[in-house]
């Protein structure tokens, strides 16, 4: 059975029948956990154990955990600082920087691969531009060659940590204030723009081996008059074709406000599989969600399905054998004493 191109929620701290019914449906090839998914470190192992023996192959197991306002699971995990404060260090000390950076990467994935998570929608390769009250200090930096070193660093651990990134928001959502759960953001500028700076971090996280992609809900006005993650000129063009980008597309959560615009939710599912997505989010919509796995009941794409078991976790180590490694006391010690922001409910980047 291939893994589907649509990604769902769970309602509650452990599935119902009704949610592994909905798991076998042959549309479905994963799962996003919120907050109320968990409770503790030992609850979500058991949790993630269940949705992996759903099927076969197993269901892919995501979260948004980028550290800072960002994380969903705190209790029991390890407090993790927003990416701004890498950037900050990298600017006082370089090295000692980049070498955080890497070891935040791998604490973050380390601690949720523990658990069965197969992999985190992060990291943010938005500029910090100090325009988008969303992305903020999820940013690593305003400078794209610092963004670029940090987010290489970033993933280099996660890499260790045997977990893929997922580099977000294509092609950069750091030059807009609108907040696109809410509004429809428009961003002005020219493409020679975003090539000179937005771009940079991506086209290098993709020449270094990033294994996914997840486009903005942005329209660029004078570039293409669709939303990026339903635009085949953004995703096909200039994506795969003049980036080379050969991993996975996971769009942006379909039920958020700026999706509007490609349709109702059967049909902006099959925008953002015609423009180039290989998975789509649908987030805590339950009735859009099995509307739009209805419409996709005989949709397949071999292609996508190879993409997407790439994306499988590749290494699980226990809680105790982490906690044992010299570099989780020293992560605990160097970035978990980081004072944290009121955590965003709107998170990656789906209401939880």
């Amino acid at each position: 059975m291939s893994l589907g191109p649509v990604m769902i929620d769970l309602e509650g701290l452990e599935m119902t029948a009704d949610d592994q019914e909905l798991l076998k449906h042959p549309a479905v090839g994963g799962v996003i956990l919120f907050s109320r998914n968990y409770q503790s470190m030992e609850q979500l192992n058991q949790l993630c154990a269940d949705i992996h023996g759903v099927r076969t192959p197993q269901l892919l197991i995501a979260v948004d955990h980028e550290g800072g306002r960002v994380q969903r699971f705190r209790q029991g995990f390890s407090e993790l600082p927003p990416a701004a404060w890498y950037g900050e260090q990298y600017r006082k000390h370089p090295e000692q920087g980049l070498k955080l950076t890497e070891l935040g990467g791998w604490l973050m994935a380390s601690e949720l691969r523990a658990c069965g998570v197969d992999f985190s929608f992060a990291p943010v390769l938005d500029l910090g531009l100090g325009i988008s009250e969303v992305i903020g200090d999820r940013a690593f930096s305003a400078n794209p060659d610092e963004v670029t070193r940090l987010a290489h660093a970033w993933m280099q651990g996660c890499h260790e940590a045997g977990m893929a990134v997922v580099g977000k928001h294509f092609p950069g959502h750091g030059g807009v204030a609108a907040d696109s759960h809410l509004a429809l953001p428009i961003d002005q500028r020219r493409f020679e723009d975003l090539k000179m700076e937005d771009l940079r971090p991506f086209e290098s996280m993709i020449e270094a081996g990033m294994e996914a992609i997840m486009p903005a809900h942005v329209i660029y006005q004078h570039i293409d008059k669709d939303l990026a993650g339903f635009s085949g000129f953004w995703l096909k063009q200039v994506l795969r074709q003049q980036l080379g980008f050969q991993g996975v597309i996971f769009s942006d959560d379909l039920d958020m406000a700026a999706a509007s615009e490609a349709g109702n939710y059967a049909d902006r599912a099959m925008v953002a599989l015609e423009a180039g997505c290989d998975m789509i989010l649908v987030c805590n919509n339950r009735p859009a969600a099995i509307q739009v796995l209805e419409s996709l009941k005989s949709y397949n794409d071999p292609a996508a399905h190879v993409r997407l078991v790439r994306m499988h976790g590749r290494k699980q180590r226990s809680l105790q054998q982490i906690h044992l490694d010299s570099r989780w006391k020293q992560a605990v010690n160097q970035l978990s004493v980081i004072p944290q922001e009121t955590p965003l409910n709107l998170g990656l980047d789906h209401d939880d």
